[in-house]
């Protein structure tokens, strides 16, 4: 600094040049420190010169090697206001990742507990770990696209200059759009990979509320885009590469963007990159919203991030544009084609680059590295067709062209190329709408309330709504075991049992016992297994709510069977008894009755009481070929039936012979279901088949053979149970009790054999 003090007068003897010759020059003139005082006239006036020169630190430029001791990398960090944070971000958890935080609480208690106690639990932490990676696992490759649009906006995924700053070598942040304003939401900048230099530009979200304040959350506004049209002409001037980042929800839409032309800078931008000599990489790291993102993504390639997302418009817009409502936004996601995975399909997007599990912000350093090689791959690893770099001006320009032409083109009545059908998405089968289990419960609820108020009014249970909660809850019971099976490694498993099943069932064979016994030892292991599925808890709920309606629903169709049988039975009998013939039996049979004036039928004459039980005999046989015309098991039973039940308890007798056949039964099913006998049935009936309707001499021998074994198997498993000897004990029991009337053997003899009784079963079921 110089401070001159001077008076208007002249200088005596002093001319100005000698002055500045005497300040530039102190060799030749006079120097400013000599200066001093002087006779400047009659008068006496002081006049100094005095200067300070500032010391400033000398850079190497252009980079310095490490001009932070905190960041490595070579990063300018007076040239940018981007920094390490000081505080690690808060661990944020989505609303469909819950259900592994109960996994994560359980392992953080086992490590305190191992850590308190001294104990060694390092198998059980292993073990959850395990677990915890498998879920995990599951989770995120079958993630919805509602669900990546959450991962894709989470709050701790990494920005455009995290990944940058991780890429580069060396990197120095440009700003301004040389109109007055630096806008920071727009990030551009020079940068080298391996040594290549390459112009990169991006959208920049923050990494906490203040930053996202002072970035505008990523949404940029014209002066943004003017600032990346002047760096997209820089890089074009100097040949470098342009690398574009897009993480937007789109152009910031206020009054002053407008004012300012908003879409005029979009549009620019647009025209622009269709003309640039230099190829373009885009990269969508997070979201890629409409016009905001299309601004700085007309590329040579756009790759996409594994959970990254791209739309004309947000799903919460489309659903509220379509279906009224935001809360349709799952859907409205689904209907986009917003994912990588679909955008690829239809070629709009050219790759997908990898995420680790539980997204970037789970290893942003590996996601980093990922891009890095994905940007050297798109540059210099030849394709189909030739890399970008080595592409002169007229076919970088045609190629970029091309890119878009394709998007979207179709026309009809042409067949399509075989070649494009490869990446065209098959036809799916329609989206069964999935039922929440809330309303799951309140529908059952409400189906059960209304199977009560039909019993208590005696009228017929809601057999329709029923069927439907029904059938609702098996597609829910389908969904929950398909995800069980997924979930616990189960479905490569069964699609290779069931392509076996298909094979052995087309060739019309019955299934062979080694392939049945295989079929149960899986269906035994998945059941063993089902427990420690994720979904376990809501699919036993499931489970329980619907073997209650089943079970009411059984319940219901059979006495609704009962009902109509029973109405149809009466109507049967009625017009028995209505029947001409059988009326004028019964109007003789009366009058006989009045006119032999006895008022019992023991006083009757032995005549008139035949023609009474010969009469009642055939209504009997004729009711008894009805229930039989019916479907109803009829057993008339030869006896005595007055003298029999004088005689013996029928209570007793026939509690006994219930409890002694349940005993048998019971004794031949476990021998059945023993693995030898289970096993020789299976191959009875695989012979059985194989012979057909006329088996040679082998077969038949084989056949017999394995009937003896069964038989002897049976017979020697029934002997070595006390179940013969109740049998004769109770036979012994009954012989005894009426010895008078039966043989030796139990069976019963009637002195007049065409006596009986009708036993109807009407509980069975009809044929």
């Amino acid at each position: 600094m110089a401070s001159i003090s001077h008076s208007p007068v002249t200088f005596a003897g002093t001319s100005a040049s000698d002055l500045l010759r005497s300040s530039s020059n102190g060799v030749r003139g006079v120097p400013l420190k000599a200066l001093g005082r002087a006779r400047l006239g009659a008068r006496r006036k002081d006049f100094s010169v005095s200067a300070k020169i500032r010391k400033v630190k000398k850079h190497d430029h252009p980079w310095p090697q490490d001009p932070d001791p905190n960041v490595k990398g070579g990063v300018l960090t007076h040239l940018s206001s981007f920094k390490p944070l000081k505080e690690k971000p808060k661990p944020v958890t989505l609303e469909f990742e819950k259900p592994l935080v109960a996994l994560e609480r359980k392992i953080i208690d086992v490590r305190k507990m191992a850590n308190e106690t001294g104990l060694d639990f390092s198998d059980q932490i292993i073990s959850l770990e395990n677990k915890y990676q498998q879920a995990l696992k599951d989770l995120y490759t079958h993630l919805t696209p509602i669900q990546r649009v959450n991962i894709a906006r989470h709050p701790n995924r990494p920005t455009f200059l995290d990944h940058v700053f991780s890429i580069t070598d060396k990197f120095v942040e440009l700003h301004g759009d040389r109109a007055g304003y630096d806008d920071p939401a727009v990030v551009t900048g020079i940068g080298t990979i391996d040594g290549k230099r390459y112009m990169f530009m991006g959208h920049q979200k923050g990494r906490n509320t203040k930053e996202n304040i002072q970035r505008n959350f990523g949404m940029p506004t014209p002066h943004g885009y003017r600032k990346a049209l002047r760096m997209m002409y820089y890089a074009d001037h100097h040949g470098f590469p342009i690398i574009t980042f897009i993480d937007t929800p789109g152009a910031f839409a206020d009054l002053k963007s407008e004012e300012l032309g908003q879409g005029e800078a979009i549009a620019h931008n647009l025209r622009t990159m269709f003309g640039l000599k230099v190829p373009i990489v885009s990269i969508v790291i997070g979201e890629g919203g409409s016009g905001g993102a299309l601004a700085i993504g007309c590329a040579n390639k756009l790759l996409m991030l594994e959970n990254a997302v791209f739309y004309v418009a947000s799903p919460e817009a489309c659903a509220a544009i379509l279906w009224k409502s935001a809360k349709a936004s799952p859907k409205a996601a689904e209907k986009l084609r917003i994912t990588a995975s679909e955008l690829c399909r239809l070629q709009i997007a050219d790759g997908i680059i990898p995420e680790p599990l539980g997204g970037a912000h789970a290893d942003p350093s590996w996601t980093s590295q990922h891009i890095k090689n994905a940007i050297n791959e798109a540059m210099d690893v030849p394709h189909l067709e030739q890399e970008l770099l080595k592409m002169d001006t007229q076919e970088l320009l045609k190629h970029r062209m091309l890119k878009f032409r394709k998007v979207g083109g179709f026309q009809e009545g042409l067949p399509v190329d075989p070649k494009k059908k490869v990446n065209m998405k098959k036809k799916e089968e329609p989206i069964v709408g999935r039922t929440q289990h809330a309303d799951l419960e309140g529908e059952v609820e409400k189906v059960k309330q209304q199977i009560l108020k039909a019993k208590e009014s005696s009228s017929e249970p809601p057999l329709l709504r029923l069927n439907e909660t029904i059938e609702k809850l098996r597609k829910e019971v389908d969904h929950g075991f398909s995800e069980a099976a997924k979930a616990l490694g189960f479905e490569d498993k069964f699609a290779a049992l069931r392509e076996e099943f298909l094979k052995v069932n087309s060739e019309e064979q019955l299934i062979d016992p080694a392939f049945k016994n295989k079929i149960d030892k899986l269906r035994n292991e998945f059941n063993q297994n089902l427990p420690k599925a994720p979904n376990y808890e809501s699919l036993k709920s499931k489970l329980d709510m619907l073997k209650e309606l089943s079970k009411a629903k059984n319940l219901a169709e059979k006495n609704q069977k009962a009902a109509l049988l029973k109405q149809e039975i009466n109507q049967r009998f009625k017009e028995i008894m209505e029947r001409q013939d059988v009326k004028e039996k019964f109007g003789a049979l009366k009058t006989e009755i009045q006119s032999s004036g006895a008022s019992k039928f023991g006083d009757l004459d032995s005549n008139l009481r035949e023609k009474i039980v010969k009469l009642k005999k055939e209504l009997e046989f004729e009711f008894a070929d009805v229930l039989q015309s019916l479907g109803l098991e009829v057993d008339v039973m030869k006896s005595n039936a007055t003298q029999l039940e004088e005689l013996i308890p029928p209570s007793e007798v026939k509690a006994k012979i219930k409890e002694l056949n349940k005993e048998i039964q019971e004794g031949i099913e476990n021998v059945v279901s023993s693995s030898d006998l289970k096993y020789k049935i299976e191959l009875l009936k695989l012979e059985t088949s194989k012979a057909g309707k006329k088996p040679d001499l082998a077969s038949k021998k084989k056949i017999a053979a394995l009937e003896q074994q069964i038989k002897q198997s049976l017979v020697a498993a029934l002997d070595s149970s006390n179940l013969k000897e109740k049998h004769e004990k109770l036979k012994a029991e009954i012989s005894e009790s009426i010895g008078s009337f039966g043989g030796l053997d139990g069976s019963l003899k009637t002195e007049n054999p065409d006596e009986g009784r009708v036993k109807i079963n009407v509980g069975a079921n009809r044929c």
